[in-house]
């Protein structure tokens, strides 16, 4: 999410610096926390964040999203939510595109925040299924597919045909 919010900021800057030629050079002011940025760069960011710039109220945007993840649990859903109003009436075509974006997965991005379980471990699952089937080239029926799925996941390792014998 954070990388959409860092990509909308830097449209917001490409657009603006045509106007505005003191924003050239500028990108990773706005797209790195305050914390990683060198002392110029902190010079550079303070006197250019608090202009009447739109790039300046992208990065408040982006700000006030970074602190949704030190929000306590109860208020997330009103947080986020009033994040999304903000910048639906930002004027900011990129962060109105991003918080369109945002409303679409909101109970994701909330269910997140209370289970912290992604879809990582199914998209694993499914990528073992698919080797499965792949080494499964020629079986004949559905049984031999889902022994295959089961030992390709399971890491079951059978004993060979030597190991056998030795028994």
């Amino acid at each position: 999410m954070m990388k959409l919010v860092g990509e909308a900021v830097d449209e917001v800057r490409i657009q603006e610096q045509k106007q505005k030629p003191e924003l050239k050079r500028t990108k990773y002011i706005w797209l790195k926390n305050e914390a990683n940025l060198k002392a110029e760069q902190k010079e550079t960011l303070l006197r250019l964040k608090d202009s009447n710039l739109q790039t300046g109220r992208a990065y408040r945007l982006k700000l006030a999203l970074q602190d949704l993840w030190t929000t306590p649990h109860i208020w997330m859903d009103v947080y986020l939510r009033d994040w999304i109003g903000w910048a639906t009436r930002s004027q900011l075509v990129p962060m109105i595109s991003l918080a369109k974006t945002i409303k679409q997965h909101e109970g994701g991005i909330l269910r997140w925040f209370h289970s912290r379980m992604t879809n990582g471990l199914l998209e694993g699952i499914n990528g073992l299924v698919q080797a499965a089937k792949r080494r499964a080239r020629g079986c004949r029926n559905v049984e031999n597919l889902i022994a295959m799925v089961y030992m390709t996941a399971n890491k079951l390792r059978l004993p060979t045909l030597e190991a056998r014998r030795a028994q």
